[in-house]
């Protein structure tokens, strides 16, 4: 009791303490105070620090002579010995490791996790088990939440990998005050009474990102230079969990200013920007990057700015003055300068933009001296000289009648044009413009045609990286001319489909321009390739941007402004679908069920998102909503959505199927008009959905822009990203589920496993996988995962990996011996040869070891273990004939037992091997032994006698083949004529025994025959089989074949009285050839499966049922022992 109240107490009051189970503890007689000296979770961890202090410190405390200077001499020890091994593991870098790296050797040792796993940080909370606090310690590693609580003698533990979270979420309820719930496909856990649960749910949703990152593209994730590397030292709290820290504000400084994917922030501060526009100093905060200077102001719409290092000429700090303290002037080649004041440590600012402007390289771009023209001389390096669009976009080249340009059309859009210039005065042009609530507002009017394109590039970053890669794009398209793959194919298919009602895709020109942007698009992100809608949104792209500008815009679609939307599982969309039918239900309640219940969302959210609404609407009204996705993003695509819904809600309550509530939709959408376009209108082709007598009520795109901002404005852009982070976690575990299903299903035809079997092996395999990307040669496992197979074919697992699950899930334990068995299966079922296996060989091939029907199981056992045994002088084409040969029978109608070719001598004394190493510490082992002894000398004895009669001579033989195929009928009656003959070889030596006496009664003589086929050192009636020596027993594991043996070479009408002589011909046999192997014994497989069919202790020992599911429950606890237990006995799990 003493010590469970100490256990209880250290856990709830140290806060690096975990109670093992096994201590030792130093006292004086004096003293009522126990010292902890050392600590194990296993008796043999305990008694490895015992032994150490009895050879190196209890000898020692002799020479003392009292207790209080023993105890002061073992305290002063052991905690040098601690601090040396922290200080030689411990990178002298490191700030204080302190309780940190306590923690987390104390987590590897209690979880069993490797070196390679990091400890991110650990946090004193309570999990509710049941209405039940269990107060304890939380540790966030790399890839698994663990949760550790020693309470009054009960032990909680939990190991929880992120990859297997489906939700995390953080409230609060009656019956759990603030608490963080994750759930998982089993269970929900709550954790509870956090410090900082802010903190704690932040770095949570953090690594359950990134796993499923891992889940959704895995080369991406290992890519991915901001994540902690496996093989790195180890770190403290600060480093590990800064990395991450670092990770999250990069993501949020990149999308809110639209930076390239490998821009990282250095850091940020305080300050106020001089707006010369309204004469005002704005509070706000200056982000400093590698390449970038950018601004946003405190009050959410006030202003933003970007300043490119490569535009900036000067830095310099202004004189300070009480109304302007530290004050700080960046002027840039368009003539353009910005005043920050207010800046704390200006001097180390400035120290670090310079040195960022000196790594900044001069790029070979034509910038202006003008800004009111910055953007409008773009250069451009592509073909200029030989294709036009690669100077202008594909409205320039069909120019529109003057009489619209000439109109009140016209003159609007001249008005618009001017509006921007005016803009461009007060504000700046090019990238260094100040964004502000006015820009917004220009933009929610419809940008000009003429400076779409420009604008367009800007809003969207796109401009960035063009100018940081100049001629990238024309290598690309040098590069991928000429070069078919599938993603070339499906884009010659959709060429012609893309905006067919435009005159502009309605000749070659176009087509030219929009295969070139695809094409280099798909060989610069192969992940992606091409998926249907990108044709849509770059034929947009092209009719106001030239080739390169279009390609770059389509980068930072693809890559940044919607991510994963374009991959082979549109996964992106189906996350902002579900943040769509989120805001439904909180926007419109009323609506939400109603919509849920019809199954419209998910048909919608799609075509309106991934194609920007192109595919939806007349073009010159979804051109202004892609105008306002530049400069809002994702945002604004939901509120248009929501405002559409609401526009039709009452509709859409009284429809009675998805089809009506479609076709509301559909009219409302083709009727929503831009009566300002000066472009003639282009026939929409989803106006036949229009019908009926009525007119139909045309929509104004900037109303329903304007009714969109004034009912649904207030979305905050973090808001939707926060959202996103739900909705994917749920999205890409769904996608998961279905993929498990879509698996089962195609393996679940031939396969003996029942349905809830396949998908707990598919969860194990899966699971086998994963640990190695994170766990092991991360490259090598990357590389074995290709996406753009099907879902059965893309997780394979290594010979090491396959061995771990043979030794967990096989029914029948071998021992040392089993691994040499796993590596023989899984070179059967590597049919391909390259070293890996999918799902579908993997259960084929545990399918044919455990399913115990109809001695399938004994067959396979034959076919496994003894067909791959050494054969001296065998060829290598030998054993590539049969592995294709045995992957054909898969193939094949149907596959018999006849099909197989025989067996060897030496195969033969493998299986024997094989046999007695699968029966040890079997409960009834002497029994098997017995059996396999009876069995093995009855067969070595046959084959002798079938040697007989294959080795005739020559003339016979050819004799027997000419009758042959005189007689085809005796051809075809041949197996069965052989069958008959094995069963008479078979039967007659049974009979002999009896005549002499039962086998049992003759060990003796059973002991010698196989003594004297062997080397002679037989060890007793215990192991009959030790047919050869030890070092021979130890499999090297090398690929062998079975003799070629003809299997019709044996008739019914050779056998004759003298098989009565089968047991002398053994004897003699056996001591003609010694130890040597004979080359010309063999042996059928039906031989050996009707001759251990006489054995009942056989036949019950491989018809034994196994339970592959409770296989797998032991498997999992057996993966979460302690990694010190190495005495944990696998075989009490494996039976």
């Amino acid at each position: 009791t003493h010590s469970l109240l100490v256990g209880t107490l250290d856990v709830v009051l140290d806060s690096s303490a975990r109670v093992a189970p096994y201590r030792i503890l130093h006292q004086t007689q004096d003293s009522q105070v126990y010292w902890a000296v050392a600590c194990g979770s296993s008796r043999k961890e305990i008694t490895k620090h015992w032994e150490w202090l009895e050879n190196n410190l209890l000898q020692t405390l002799s020479i003392f002579d009292n207790e209080e200077d023993i105890t002061t001499f073992v305290k002063g020890k052991i905690h040098g010995i601690i601090a040396e091994e922290n200080k030689n593991e411990q990178p002298q870098s490191e700030e204080d490791p302190g309780k940190f790296k306590e923690a987390e050797l104390k987590m590897r040792k209690q979880f069993g996790m490797p070196e390679v796993e990091k400890l991110v940080n650990y946090y004193s909370c309570s999990y509710w088990k049941g209405r039940v606090p269990r107060q304890g310690w939380l540790y966030l590693t790399v890839n698994h939440l663990c949760f550790y609580s020693f309470l009054l003698g009960k032990e909680v533990t939990l190991v929880i990998q992120w990859v297997d979270v489906t939700q995390l979420e953080k409230n609060a309820t009656l019956l759990f005050p603030e608490c963080i719930k994750v759930s998982t496909r089993d269970s929900e856990l709550y954790f509870s009474m956090f410090l900082n649960i802010n903190e704690t749910f932040k770095l949570m949703e953090q690594l359950a990102n990134i796993a499923m990152r891992q889940l959704l593209d895995n080369e991406s994730f290992l890519q991915d230079k901001s994540l902690p590397k496996p093989r790195r030292p180890l770190k403290n709290i600060s480093a590990l969990k800064r990395d991450l820290d670092a990770r999250a504000k990069n993501e949020c400084y990149r999308a809110t200013f639209r930076l390239p994917k490998d821009e990282c922030l250095d850091g940020h501060t305080d300050c106020t920007l001089w707006t010369p526009f309204n004469k005002m100093h704005i509070p706000g905060q200056m982000f400093v990057s590698n390449n970038y200077i950018c601004f946003a102001s405190r009050a959410e719409e006030a202003c933003h700015l970007i300043i490119p290092l490569r535009e900036v000429t000067i830095v310099e700090k202004a004189d300070s003055s009480s109304v302007l303290p530290s004050p700080l002037s960046i002027s840039t080649k368009s003539k353009m300068t910005f005043f920050f004041a207010n800046l704390k440590d200006r001097d180390f600012l400035v120290q670090r933009i310079s040195d960022f402007l000196q790594r900044t390289p001069v790029f070979g771009v034509l910038v202006t001296s003008h800004p009111t023209s910055a953007l409008s001389h773009r250069s451009v390096s592509f073909c200029a000289g030989q294709v036009p669009t690669a100077s202008q976009g594909l409205l320039k080249l069909f120019r529109r009648n003057s009489e619209e340009l000439s109109g009140p059309k016209g003159a609007k859009e001249k008005m618009k044009e001017e509006s921007w210039n005016i803009h461009f005065f007060e504000y700046g042009r090019g990238m260094c413009m100040y964004r502000t609530a006015k820009t917004r507002e220009l933009v929610q009017k419809g940008i000009p045609e003429n400076l779409r394109g420009e604008l367009w590039l800007l809003f969207s970053g796109a401009w960035n990286e063009m100018v940081t890669h100049p001629g990238y794009y024309a290598d690309l398209v040098e590069k991928s001319m000429g070069r078919y793959n599938l993603a070339t194919e499906e884009i010659e298919r959709d060429l012609h489909r893309s905006m067919p009602e435009h005159p502009a895709f309605q000749n070659e020109l176009g087509i030219a321009a929009l295969r070139r942007v695809l094409t280099a698009y798909a060989f610069r992100n192969p992940t992606i390739g091409y998926c249907q809608a990108m044709n849509i949104v770059t034929s947009v792209l092209l009719l106001y941007c030239n080739e390169e500008e279009a390609f770059w815009l389509l980068v930072a679609l693809c890559e940044r402004m919607l991510p994963d939307y374009y991959n082979t599982r549109v996964v992106g969309a189906l996350v902002d679908q579900g943040i769509f039918e989120e805001l439904t239900r909180e926007y419109l309640p009323q609506l939400s069920e109603k919509m849920q219940d019809l199954g419209v969302i998910s048909t919608i959210s799609l075509s309106w998102f991934l194609t920007l609404f192109l595919s939806v609407m007349p073009f010159e009204s979804a051109v202004v909503i892609v105008d306002c996705f530049f400069y809002e993003g994702i945002k604004f695509i939901l509120q248009v959505s929501l405002a559409i819904l609401d526009a039709n809600m009452e509709k859409l309550l009284q429809c009675c199927d998805e089809g009506e509530a479609m076709t509301i939709l559909g009219r409302y959408l083709d009727n929503v008009v831009n009566r300002q376009s000066v472009s003639p209108p282009i026939p929409h082709l989803h106006a036949l959905l229009t019908s009926g007598d009525d007119p139909p009520l045309e929509i104004d795109i900037f109303e329903l822009i304007k009714t969109s901002y004034e009912k649904f404005g207030n979305l905050k852009a973090d808001d939707i990203e926060q959202m996103r982070f739900k909705q994917r976690l749920k999205v890409i575990q769904s996608l998961e589920d279905t993929a498990k299903k879509s698996v089962v299903r195609a393996v679940s035809g031939d396969i003996g496993f029942t349905m809830e079997e396949l998908e707990e092996l598919y969860v194990v395999f899966k699971a086998k996988y994963l640990m190695s990307c994170y766990w092991g040669n991360n490259r090598a496992a990357a590389a074995r995962r290709d996406q753009s197979l099907p879902y059965l074919e893309q997780y394979r697992i290594d010979m090491e990996q396959f061995k771990e699950l043979f030794i967990s899930l096989t029914p029948w334990a071998c021992g040392a011996h089993t691994p040499v068995l796993a590596g023989r299966l899984f070179r059967l079922l590597d049919e391909n040869r390259d070293s890996l296996i999918n799902f579908k060989e993997f259960v084929t091939g545990m399918s044919k070891w455990c399913f115990w029907r109809k001695w399938n199981a004994a067959k396979k056992c034959v076919l496994t273990c003894s067909c791959l045994a050494e054969e001296k002088g065998t060829s290598p084409q030998d054993y590539r004939y049969y592995l294709r040969m045995w992957a054909k029978e898969k193939e094949n109608k149907k596959e018999t037992i006849k099909d197989l070719p025989k067996m060897s001598q030496e195969q033969f004394i493998e299986l024997c091997k094989t046999l007695y190493n699968m029966f040890s510490e079997d409960p009834v082992e002497q029994e098997l032994y017995h059996a396999i002894a009876t069995v093995a000398s009855l067969l070595l004895r046959i084959g002798e006698v079938g040697k007989k009669f294959s080795n005739r001579p020559t003339r016979k033989s050819e004799d027997c083949k000419a009758n042959s195929a005189q007689d085809p009928v005796s051809e075809e009656e041949s197996p069965t004529s052989e069958q008959s003959q094995n069963s008479a070889v078979e039967q007659q030596p049974q009979a002999d025994h009896e005549d002499k006496g039962s086998v049992d009664a003759q060990p003796e003589k059973t002991q010698q025959e196989n003594q004297t086929l062997g080397d002679g050192s037989g060890e007793g009636q215990g192991s009959p089989l030790q047919l050869l020596s030890d070092d021979e027993t130890k499999d090297d594991m090398s690929m062998s074949s079975y003799s070629m043996v003809s299997t019709g070479s044996l008739q019914c009408e050779d056998i004759a009285d003298d098989t009565v002589l089968v047991g002398c011909e053994g004897s003699s046999a056996a001591a003609r050839y010694g130890s040597t192997i004979d080359t010309d014994w063999s042996i059928s497989f039906e031989q050996i499966l009707a001759s251990m069919l006489t054995e009942t202790a056989l036949v019950n020992y491989f018809e034994k049922k196994v339970n592959i599911l409770q296989k797998i429950k032991d498997q999992k606890k057996v993966e979460r022992q302690f990694s010190s237990s190495s005495d944990y006995e696998l075989s009490s799990v494996s039976g």
